[in-house]
């Protein structure tokens, strides 16, 4: 059965060494995250993820939710006790508004501990996680009054939140959507609709459950200008805080999955149910986008979090599985066999996981980092740079992480061959986990779209210029560096490729912008590996000193240097495949009539 153990080490180093995060002791929050503190919460976020979380991995993908003939539904047993240790050890409110009963700490912090509970439990995770999304949509557009009533409760954990967004007509397309919202006279609104594929739309882990809704309010305009944005609680709160009255929503019914079975990914029906109108009427997309952009990063770390238990295992089963002989072993009668990892090809897939994990993670830290900006800092020169980092990586993250935790999902399998096949072994379940992150919050096409159709031309491609002038500045100021070269030089050609890649959208996309479509996924990509690679050449540059230090830990630090020289070797000329890709326009891909295929 499959076991996990949380790289506290690794990211220990990315937070202390690699981006030094006593550097944002001006930003809120990160005065009380010193390194003692950091690794404390880690290790108790590992044992809580390690003892209590991956264990019921395998009874949620066997048991599954069940819902009864009320409703309500049941999660498979002993989730709703880990959820309970999870609120008694104040988890959910780790990175909350200290005014809303929140703890204050980094983002940076909460968001690497999500990628500790994305690997050991993948669907119970979905749980906790997205009332996350609906305590930041709230906060940034909920009158006083409302944030008063949801957030302390969300903070806490006794209430949790969901997303309705998508209805049987409409996933992508939301200007389609049917819901409607009629205004009563005590300024509620009677919610009208079904929406489904809601995850944890209904369960017991908690007392109420905070629903975050898009509506159209009658005789609004058509299209996506007409949406707005409502909270309906499951039970209506009282002006005390009590729980009051079943509010008309329900669950109709519980989606078969293809994984995360444990959990509820439920339809929701909304009978007249009684909501409360979140922000401006009729803008409800743009206020909605905040819990999206939360969750489009937050299912970038379940990326992450797939790929490292699927490799963490995979190595089990290499080292211990004696298969075949090394190549270039003389061939003996009686020889023993050897274990898998002696061969390259095993290597090869094992090498792949392990240089993506590490290089992800750091971007993941990296890109946390840039949202405590956004969120903390009284620069506003400093907001508007996170910001634009964060638009330009949201959808890479998302898109890539996602991607890759799938691919390395399969290669994990791949390595324990048939065994691999066979549910009891336990890796099958995170192929099947896996898949949904590349569809759910946005198709991982739809984000490729958003970054060639949105966020590179935005303000006039600022963000992209800025994120190469940054890389362009480390590869100057390592040019003299001779033990840099196995890392700068591969970046300096991938940075090349991006340019190239930008440049010709710039100049193709516009006059024909199926040349932008056609190219976007190939982009998506490319700029990944050229920020992955960037995070590889400062991992580089920070274990080179250590060792030229007289580093206590030498030994991570040279694995650290390999895996990096395999990063550049093997993963960073992609880009010139991806560039030759987007290069070759549309017209060829868009050539065939439809009947043709």
């Amino acid at each position: 059965m499959p076991a996990y153990h949380a790289p506290i080490k690794d990211t220990l180093f990315l937070l202390n060494d690699v981006f030094h995060m006593e550097r944002y002791d001006n930003l809120p929050g990160f005065s009380d995250a010193s390194p003692d503190t950091l690794e404390a919460i880690l290790g108790e976020a590992a044992r809580f993820c390690e003892q209590t979380l991956q264990p019921l991995n395998r009874i949620g993908d066997i048991e599954g939710c069940r819902r009864h003939e009320d409703g309500s539904v049941t999660t498979p047993q002993g989730f709703k006790q880990a959820y309970d240790i999870f609120v008694q050890g104040g988890w959910p409110g780790l990175s909350s508004d200290p005014d809303y009963g929140g703890q204050g700490l980094p983002v940076t912090l909460s968001s690497v501990v999500q990628e500790y509970i994305y690997s050991a439990n993948f669907a119970w995770g979905l749980y906790s996680i997205l009332s996350q999304g609906a305590y930041a949509a709230l906060k940034a557009n909920a009158s006083d009054d409302l944030c008063r009533t949801y957030l302390p409760p969300l903070a806490a954990g006794t209430w949790t939140g969901t997303m309705n967004l998508t209805e049987p007509h409409c996933g992508t397309d939301l200007g389609l959507l049917k819901t409607s919202a009629q205004p009563q006279a005590d300024g509620s609104y009677r919610i009208t609709g079904q929406k489904i594929f809601i995850s944890s739309g209904e369960h017991d882990f908690s007392e109420n459950i905070v629903h975050l809704v898009l509506a159209r309010i009658e005789g609004a305009p058509p299209g996506t200008k007409g949406i707005s944005l409502f909270v309906v609680p499951k039970f209506i709160p009282r002006k005390d805080g009590s729980l009051g009255e079943r509010n008309s929503v329900s669950c109709g019914s519980l989606e078969e999955k293809m994984g995360i079975h444990g959990n509820a990914t439920c339809t929701m029906n909304y009978d007249a149910a009684t909501g409360w109108l979140v922000g401006e009427e009729h803008r409800g997309l743009p206020a909605m986008f905040v819990m999206m952009n939360e969750a489009r990063l937050s299912v970038g770390i379940q990326g992450l979090g797939i790929s490292e238990i699927a490799y963490q295992n995979a190595v089990t089963y290499a080292r211990e599985r004696l298969q075949g002989q090394a190549m270039g072993k003389p061939k003996q009668a009686d020889a023993k066999p050897d274990p898998l990892i002696v061969h390259p090809d095993v290597r090869r897939m094992l090498m792949n996981m392990k240089a993506f994990n590490e290089g992800a993670r750091a971007l993941l830290v990296w890109t946390a980092l840039k949202a405590d900006e956004l969120h903390k800092s009284d620069d506003s020169t400093i907001r508007q740079a996170a910001d634009d980092y964060l638009g330009l990586m949201t959808p890479v993250i998302k898109g890539v992480f996602t991607d890759a935790g799938f691919a390395n999902a399969v290669q994990a399998q791949q390595i324990y061959g048939g065994h691999g096949y066979i549910a009891e072994m336990g890796i099958e379940q995170y192929v099947r986990d896996a898949r949904i992150a590349m569809i759910y919050e946005g198709t991982n096409g739809i984000q490729a779209l958003d970054l060639v159709g949105r966020k590179l031309p935005k303000d006039g491609g600022r963000a992209m210029q800025t994120f190469l002038r940054e890389v362009k500045k480390f590869l100057a100021e390592m040019s003299g560096v001779e033990d840099m070269k196995p890392y700068t030089g591969p970046l300096e050609a991938a940075l090349d490729d991006l340019q190239a890649a930008t440049m010709w959208l710039m100049q193709n996309a516009i006059k024909k912008p199926e040349n932008a479509g056609a190219g976007s996924t190939d982009f998506m990509h490319l700029l990944g590996l050229v920020s992955m690679g960037y995070m590889w050449a400062l991992m580089a540059k920070v274990s080179l000193d250590k060792i030229a230090g007289d580093s206590q830990d030498p030994d991570f630090h040279n694995a650290k240097l390999v895996t990096g020289r395999y990063f550049m070797e093997r993963c960073m000329p992609e880009t010139a495949a991806h560039l030759a890709r987007i290069s070759s326009g549309a017209d060829t891909m868009m050539a065939l009539p439809a009947e043709a295929f």
